[in-house]
């Protein structure tokens, strides 16, 4: 997903770029503003942390592009792509080393495993049919 300072700062076309130049292809893809109840269910491993309600309170600030791809190694190659989530820690050529500002406002988001991967498109698409990514 690409985040709501991804959108802002017109970085669309160059992180679909990135991924798609790491050999991953989408398979849906849809703008859209996240509503604070999915907002809250898709970072739901996070509420009982301190940043939970500024998290929630930033990402359905403004739209998101909410995406699937898929291809070789697709939840590692995406993850490698975006960088450490720590901007500042993310190493260049990488879109969050070259483009971030913020550990929280990074871009950003990537799917850690299968079944979180699972679990975000079911939340963000319903149900689109097994990929690759996921197999």
């Amino acid at each position: 997903m690409i985040k709501p300072d991804g959108v802002a700062r017109g970085l669309v076309g160059e992180i679909i770029q990135r991924l798609e130049n790491r050999g991953l292809m989408p398979v849906a893809m849809k703008m859209m503003r996240i509503p604070p109840d999915l907002a809250r269910n898709h970072y739901a491993v996070h509420a009982d942390k301190p940043f939970f309600s500024s998290l929630i309170e930033y990402i359905t600030s403004g739209p998101v592009v909410a995406m699937v791809w898929e291809g070789k190694n697709a939840i590692e190659a995406s993850r490698a792509t975006m960088g450490s989530t720590d901007s500042l820690e993310a190493v260049p050529g990488s879109i969050r080393g070259d483009f971030g500002l913020d550990v929280e406002q990074n871009l950003i988001h990537g799917s850690d495993g299968p079944e979180t991967a699972a679990h975000e498109i079911e939340l963000f698409f319903g149900e689109i049919g097994p990929t690759s990514s996921l197999e």
